[in-house]
């Protein structure tokens, strides 16, 4: 995905973090952290700013596409890995070679509707959607741009 705006999706929990939760945030913008999958850690480091966000409820009843962010800043290191009070403390990362980043993320826009994944499953255009691949549990995932275009398409509101 060289060159040009990049698209992604974004996995959080409603109940631990919500798109409400980012939009009452000052500035609207948050470090995504917490990430602790290598792939996913991978694509948060080519994100760059600009680049247009999915936020997905995961373990949502039903899990749903329910807005738009936008990344702010790109990838640095994410303190939550070298705290041991913290869920997401690493012992193994060290500060002079950290293995987990954040890239900060500032609300955009949440869809009147959510869009659930049976609504996203019934769209032909969506077919090869990483999201909707069967065993795709990544956290952090790329977008293909006609995939946005169609998500958020649905998102205002006019399905075709």
């Amino acid at each position: 995905m060289a060159g040009g705006r990049q698209y992604w999706l974004m996995k959080s929990e409603p109940d631990v973090f919500s798109i409400d939760d980012l939009a009452r945030l000052p500035n609207r913008t948050t470090s995504w952290d917490g990430v602790r999958n290598y792939q996913a850690r991978n694509f948060m480091r080519a994100m760059q700013p600009g680049d247009q966000v999915l936020f997905y409820h995961s373990n949502a009843n039903p899990p749903s596409v329910v807005g738009i962010a936008e990344v702010v800043k790109t990838a640095y290191p994410d303190a939550t890995q070298f705290n041991p009070q913290d869920p997401h403390y690493d012992p193994g990362s060290r500060p002079e070679q950290p293995r987990w980043d954040v890239v900060d993320v500032r609300f955009v826009h949440k869809f009147e509707t959510p869009l659930s994944l049976d609504v996203l499953r019934g769209q032909p255009r969506l077919k090869g959607m990483e999201l909707l691949r069967k065993g795709s549990r990544l956290s952090v995932q790329p977008v293909r741009a006609t995939e946005w275009d169609q998500v958020t398409r649905l998102g205002r509101g006019r399905a075709h």
